[in-house]
């Protein structure tokens, strides 16, 4: 993208955010709701995200599994963003590049340019050789094909407001700012994303849910906690109390029958999983009415 593009799209976003916040200020969290969907009951299935694209076909976080969880059918695409040192985003869920590339060392570490010179295939499977590690806007581009998928893109690390910033360009000149949710393990990261782009919702992610999840999601405008399935083993109150507040709870990472059942018995809004169609086809056999 060119820098008087790069200049127009943030002008844009600057713009569309005050008035979102003047004109509407409640439209934030409608949205949010909308975007997700109605909050589920115990039973009723849960939206499904392509952990990382679809790894059961495709190398995780490469173009060839974005597309195969895009055609699978998955109601969001799980992705992870990283900068490199020239202060380019890329997908990388490691901090370093050894176990999922050809190459070693950090992530930030790396140019762009050296990036792209390594596999990020043949560690999967040879007929993946020569896959590239993309970069964000590859990304969106395929996100661009397909109209009903939601991203859930996941800041990697500690962001600044300013990092934050330099990915709304990419995403306003595509128009996909109706179609992305930022998540970050880092409540600090979630923060900058709150202040770089408040009309994005936002996903805060938590090994352990904390004492008030309400008062925590809402500390940082989050529309939902993610966490993982024993956080709810040991609160099983958490789904009823935030769903009460009109929040949101998603789980990561479930691969199997048995605990997709549980997430489901636990009334769950979205399952993140490396096996998207497989759970997408459980979920068709299992759902009440089927």
């Amino acid at each position: 993208m060119t820098q008087p593009v790069r200049a127009l799209a943030a002008i844009l976003v600057t713009a569309a955010s005050v008035l979102v916040l003047v004109l509407a200020p409640g439209a934030t969290t409608a949205y949010a709701v909308n975007l997700m969907g109605p909050l589920r009951a115990p039973g009723e299935p849960a939206f499904i995200a392509a952990h990382r694209g679809d790894r059961a076909q495709a190398p995780e976080n490469t173009i060839p599994a974005y597309e195969s969880a895009v055609r699978g059918g998955s109601d969001f695409v799980e992705t992870d963003v990283q900068l490199t040192a020239d202060g380019y985003a890329v997908l990388m869920h490691d901090t370093t590049v050894d176990r999922t590339t050809n190459g070693t060392g950090r992530v930030a570490d790396l140019t762009l340019a050296e990036l792209r010179t390594l596999d990020a295939g043949s560690w999967y499977d040879p007929a993946f050789a020569g896959t590239q590690v993309p970069m964000f806007e590859d990304f969106l581009d395929v996100l661009i094909t397909a109209p009903d998928v939601t991203a859930l893109i996941e800041l990697k690390g500690s962001w600044s407001r300013e990092e934050v910033a330099g990915l709304l360009g990419a995403i306003y000149f595509r128009g996909l700012q109706d179609r992305v949710v930022f998540a970050s393990f880092i409540a600090g990261t979630v923060a900058a994303a709150q202040e770089a782009a408040p009309i994005i919702p936002r996903v805060l992610i938590r090994r352990v849910l904390p004492i008030d999840p309400v008062e925590v999601a809402a500390r940082y405008g989050a529309i939902a906690l993610m966490t993982r399935p024993s956080a709810l083993e040991d609160r099983p109150d958490a789904v009823d109390v935030m769903h009460a507040a009109g929040l949101g709870v998603l789980l990561y990472t479930l691969n199997s029958e048995e605990r997709w059942g549980e997430a489901l018995a636990f009334g769950v809004d979205g399952i993140v999983t490396d096996k998207p169609s497989k759970l997408d086809a459980w979920i068709a056999q299992t759902a009440p009415g089927t």
